[in-house]
């Protein structure tokens, strides 16, 4: 395997991490946190969305070591709830026990199910179909933690959730494609649930894992992309999106008016070679050893010889058609989350530093925790460090009013997905300089 990064990505600019009252369409409760500003402001579209930058006061950084508003003494945000259910639900549920219990909870269910079938397979495809939709209608956000709190047990989760992937992967082919005793309504269950938590929490938690110091973490997080085939997610996202996100450099970011399934091809050939090409140029300059792309073309040989190995013809067909049903989600998210942004070209030629206004991000609890905080997108790429649990919801950030997996589903439906987001574009557009208009027009 190849080392993890010597350093990290270069830094985008620092924004003051607040998070901001929201209320999604469709009656959704209101989503309280911490609210800076949020009585005087009072500017709100029909979705709940404010893209206009609030206005701050002079005194506002000089005083960051300060509580901030709706903060209990030493620092930690209050919780300030819509809904007595909401109250009590974020009194009893610690922060990385949510994230636990959401993201952990679909392998328990999935194990019971290739172990006794029927009913817990059900339970395994309704949780990740479903269960989060409704969940995310009935309880409020619960924030952020407060920056410079430590969460020694977050990594912990990750290394479960990789561990649990690697080992569901090839008990999945197995009882799909091999002698299990499931039928064939049960079969297609296990692929369909197999595959919606493979893309929507097993490819957070790699994420997180490539984005980590320790040479350990990393490798985990490769080796779950590998064994999507999809290995050079690892080197491109580090490489290429982070620094080149919200340009037409960058492969992953998806420009407004393109359909998906156009985007799906040009990320997936783009990011492939572009992460090629800069991986071949670090070598070039200093780094040694393994070049990566060989590391991720023999784990992804190595998984479909397993797969062969496991259930022959079938067993290869069934991990591949896993592994497209996780990288399809990947790029949905990917599609998403920077669909219609760009950056501005700045008089020297360069583009203006990554801030929160390249992001879409959505505050939807339950999806939030299953998903580890990947839908607060706007404060990673301003923070790439920053551990999930402490992700924020920055004012400036743009938000979408549905839950990111329902995005993601309209995303699939190309003119339902453009006179869906057609609004929320155009108020980003009106918030911002001219020049941001341009590049986001194509």
């Amino acid at each position: 395997m190849p080392h993890a990064p010597s350093g990290p990505v270069p830094a985008p600019r620092e924004t003051p991490d607040r998070d901001r009252r929201s209320a999604s369409a469709g009656g959704v409760p209101p989503i309280l946190g911490p609210v800076p500003g949020a009585a005087e402001a009072g500017e709100a579209s029909p979705e709940g969305q404010r893209f206009r930058r609030p206005e701050r006061p002079a005194s506002a950084h000089a005083d960051a070591s300060g509580p901030r508003p709706f903060e209990a003494e030493g620092g930690a945000p209050e919780v300030r709830l819509a809904t007595p259910l909401g109250e009590a639900a974020a009194r009893s549920i610690e922060p990385l026990a949510a994230f636990a219990a959401a993201s952990l909870l679909p392998l328990a269910l999935r194990g019971a199910g290739l172990a006794l079938g029927g009913a817990w397979l059900w339970a395994a495809f309704l949780y990740m179909a479903c269960l989060g939709l409704v969940l995310d209608q009935l309880i409020p956000l619960v924030p952020g933690q407060a920056e410079g709190e430590e969460f020694p047990a977050a990594d912990l989760l990750l290394v479960a959730i990789g561990l649990g992937a690697l080992a569901l992967l090839p008990a999945a082919t197995w009882a799909i494609a091999g002698p299990s005793v499931l039928t064939p309504t049960e079969r297609v269950l296990t692929f369909l649930a197999t595959g919606f938590w493979l893309g929507q929490v097993v490819h957070p938690a790699a994420h997180e894992l490539i984005h980590r110091p320790g040479r350990g973490l990393f490798r985990l997080g490769a080796a779950c992309y590998a064994a999507l085939l999809f290995g050079q997610h690892t080197s491109a996202h580090r490489l290429i999106h982070h620094r080149a996100v919200a340009t037409p450099e960058d492969p992953n970011s998806a420009r407004a008016g393109e359909s998906f399934y156009r985007f799906a091809r040009r990320a997936w050939i783009g990011s492939f070679r572009k992460g090629l090409r800069a991986e071949t140029a670090l070598r070039t300059r200093s780094a040694k050893g393994l070049h990566p792309y060989a590391a991720w073309l023999a784990l992804g040989a190595a998984a479909l010889i397993l797969a062969t190995l496991i259930a022959g013809l079938p067993g290869l067909l069934t991990w591949t058609g896993l592994a497209l049903h996780a990288q399809s989600q990947i790029l949905l998210s990917d599609y998403v989350q920077h669909y219609g942004l760009a950056r501005a070209r700045l008089p020297d030629g360069r583009y203006e530093p990554v801030g929160p206004t390249h992001s879409w991000n959505t505050a939807h609890w339950f999806t939030s925790a299953m998903m580890l905080n990947a839908p607060r997108h706007s404060d990673h790429h301003v923070h790439p460090s920053r551990p999930y649990p402490a992700l924020r919801l920055p004012d400036e950030a743009p938000r979408l009013p549905w839950p990111l997996p329902l995005a993601c589903a309209m995303a699939l439906a190309p003119r339902l997905w453009r006179r869906a987001m057609a609004p929320h574009l155009a108020r980003w557009r009106d918030s911002g300089p001219r020049e941001i208009q341009k590049n986001t027009a194509g």
